[in-house]
């Protein structure tokens, strides 16, 4: 262990990263919810119309979506019933495991995305990318890249 460190406590650095850490990542995640709110839009539909459009005939397992957006299928199974009913986005069986899924985007979700994400590029420039010199912006992916890479590593299935 390195010296004045404690495995039980931050140091005051430590601590002052983590909390700002924690309070971007909340605050630009609840800035970017409220501006998909006029779309009728959560940042959780946006998420999934981002995976299905960047899917190979914006489709996806369901088990792979839920994955792919950190939830449980069940969570998973509620926030695609609510998109059914919006339009968005249909369930279909998969020919080769009769108990799987697909989620797929419907023509009314890729209208909407196609809306959507143009508003939703420019409230992440406007609130995150445009407030950081580029060097920032380097330094931030140099320094969570790690991080994330770990998480991806020891995360379980969901």
């Amino acid at each position: 262990m390195e010296k004045g460190k404690s495995d039980d406590w931050l140091t005051a650095d430590e601590q002052r990263a983590w909390r700002t850490y924690l309070d971007v990542g909340t605050l630009v995640l609840s800035r970017l919810g409220r501006d998909l709110e006029p779309f009728g839009l959560t940042i959780n539909d946006y998420e999934i119309l981002v995976n299905l459009s960047e899917s190979p005939e914006r489709r996806m397992r369901m088990s792979d979506l839920a994955r792919a957006t950190l939830q449980s299928k069940s969570r998973l199974s509620h926030q695609i019933s609510r998109m059914e009913r919006a339009g968005l986005v249909r369930r279909e069986n998969c020919e080769s495991d009769r108990r799987g899924l697909f989620a797929v985007l419907t023509e009314d979700g890729w209208e909407t995305m196609r809306k959507v994400a143009p508003h939703h590029v420019a409230a992440v420039r406007e609130h995150f990318i445009d407030l950081l010199p580029e060097e920032a912006q380097k330094a931030i992916r140099r320094a969570l890249t790690p991080v994330a890479e770990h998480l991806r590593a020891v995360r379980g299935p969901n």
